[in-house]
């Protein structure tokens, strides 16, 4: 339990920055300057190729993730931040597993597979590579089930999430006008 009574948990935060380089850096300078740590963090472009979304996932109790929140409000190219940990959200994460594929074995990594709407992606004589989405729950139950028969490598993306229902919309940024030819006055007698 931590010094204000709440105790720590997971916090899913969604922070809409402006696509400029050093972003990334200063809000991660952010966590590692207060001893905070990063457990998952996903950034990609939106609909607006100027606006990104990072996707951050973090311990801590409520005290903590106000003071992160607030001290991400204060930093420039920060345009939204939102802690969707108790609002209504979908979250997903892809994982490649690489796993052993000897023949007695084959079989059953494929049911599991099927179970779990995972696919194979790649086949070698000696290992299968499945790849899934879902929540942490379904990828941790998938790596438990696959590891009694061998598994060689795990690659995880972070955590993406997004709120359910209608939110605000960021606007997109204005689309650059391109000048007609009738609008050039170097342009002589253009019919119109």
């Amino acid at each position: 339990m931590s010094a204000n009574g709440a105790e720590p948990r997971k916090h899913t935060i969604s922070v809409l920055v402006e696509n400029k380089f050093g972003v990334l850096s200063r809000v991660a300078g952010l966590f590692s300057a207060r001893g905070y740590n990063i457990e998952s963090l996903s950034v990609g472009e939106t609909l607006d190729p100027s606006v990104s979304r990072m996707t951050i996932v973090v311990s801590g109790d409520e005290f903590v993730i106000e003071q992160v929140t607030k001290q991400l409000h204060k930093l420039i190219d920060v345009i939204k931040v939102n802690d969707l940990t108790d609002d209504s959200h979908v979250e997903r994460e892809l994982v490649l597993i690489r796993v052993n594929a000897e023949p007695q074995h084959r079989a059953e990594i494929l049911r599991t597979a099927d179970i779990f709407r995972a696919r194979v992606v790649d086949v070698t004589p000696v290992s299968f590579v499945l790849e899934t989405t879902g929540d942490e729950g379904k990828i941790e139950a998938l790596i438990e089930l696959l590891r009694p028969i061998g598994i060689q490598e795990v690659v995880r993306t972070g955590k993406i999430a997004i709120s359910r229902g209608p939110k605000s919309r960021v606007k997109r940024a204005p689309e650059a006008r391109r000048p007609r030819v009738s609008d050039d006055p170097r342009v002589v007698g253009f019919a119109d």
